[in-house]
């Protein structure tokens, strides 16, 4: 059953289970994001994932504000757990200012903050005008920054100074002055086995998408790879699950949403190297409604949703953040609070 988290360290109930909100800023004004956390916190949703980006997937989306000003708003608002689903420490962003937010927001909120990391898509990151490499490099860069973050969370909790120079960063002599307690645990985004077994070496946690459940099995058996080789038990380190999905009223009105709002979510191509909201706008043109089946579920029965989520828990997910793609989410997050989240079982 889903419920308030006791600390992001664990990131589950005594039910082992956590449901959580997506607060997707590619669609919402920042103020709307944070009024609609609330709201799905004050209906049963656990805590936050709120999406980084620069640029919305298409201009009808319309928003793209800063996820960190928006986390510490939700830190104000709510009580459960919160992060960054997913940030890139890679191009945007030199991995010490992320490993600096991160450690204050944690600072902050104590126990409940986590850091979402992913390697990376063009759509946000290619404004600073840099080259963009292949996915492996945009890989292997990502793991340079975690190593980055986590000397500087570990030396700056010993009162020490870290250095690093690699591949492709550097960093001198320095340490985060403001530090929370515990260093915030470190989730990597991925949907591939080989990063997923990077992840399970390197971090404290995996985050990933739906998918077919063969497709996750596997996934899950190379994290846990990866974990054992770390000297760690897989069973203590969270996985977590963003779902997307259309609810609304009415079959054809949850159909009309998917179909206007997260058109992207029926493209059945690798998204990371697309650079702009217009050219996805145009990509759109193409999506039907049959591209959505096996991706994501659109339908007016909360029981059909029940039912795909409950999926994903029996598979072993311990925190699952939900988004629904329409307009209507304070009729989604109502109708779920009542209707879904009570009734999925761990």
């Amino acid at each position: 059953m889903a419920g308030t988290t006791d600390g992001v360290g664990s990131g589950v109930t005594a039910a082992g289970l956590t449901v959580g909100y997506a607060a997707m800023l590619e669609q919402f004004h920042p103020t709307e994001a944070v009024e609609l956390s609330a709201y799905a916190e004050q209906h049963g949703f656990s805590g936050v994932m709120a999406a980084d980006h620069f640029q919305p997937w298409v201009p009808a989306q319309g928003q793209a504000s800063f996820v960190w000003n928006v986390l510490t708003a939700v830190g104000e608002r709510t009580t459960g757990d919160m992060g960054p689903g997913v940030t890139a420490p890679t191009f945007r962003w030199h991995p010490a200012m992320v490993a600096q937010a991160s450690a204050t927001l944690a600072a902050m909120y104590p126990g409940r903050h986590w850091l979402g990391l992913g390697s990376g898509e063009a759509l946000n990151e290619h404004i600073t005008g840099q080259y963009w490499p292949e996915a492996p490099e945009r890989i292997n860069r990502m793991f340079e920054a975690i190593d980055i973050i986590k000397k500087l969370f570990h030396g700056s909790l010993a009162g020490k100074d870290v250095k690093h120079r690699g591949d492709f960063y550097t960093m001198e002599s320095t340490r985060l002055w403001t530090m929370p307690e515990e260093a915030p645990p470190i989730l990597v985004a991925t949907a591939g086995p080989i990063t997923a077994k990077r992840a399970g070496r390197h971090a404290d946690g995996l985050i990933t998408v739906g998918a077919p459940l063969e497709k996750i099995e596997g996934l899950f058996g190379r994290f846990h790879e990866g974990v054992r080789e770390s000297g760690r038990d897989p069973e203590s380190l969270p996985k977590v699950l963003q779902v997307h999905m259309s609810w609304a009223a009415t079959d054809e009105e949850a159909l009309a949403n998917a179909m206007h709002e997260w058109p992207n979510g029926g493209m059945k191509f690798p998204k990371a190297d697309i650079r702009s909201p217009f050219e996805f706008e145009q990509m759109a043109k193409l999506v039907r409604p049959e591209d959505f089946e096996g991706r994501m579920v659109i339908s007016s029965d909360p029981d059909k949703h029940r039912a795909e989520i409950q999926k994903y828990v029996d598979l072993g997910f311990d925190r699952i953040y939900l988004h629904n793609v329409g307009r209507n989410q304070r009729e989604w997050i109502e109708t779920f609070g009542e209707h879904v989240l009570p009734k999925l079982v761990r």
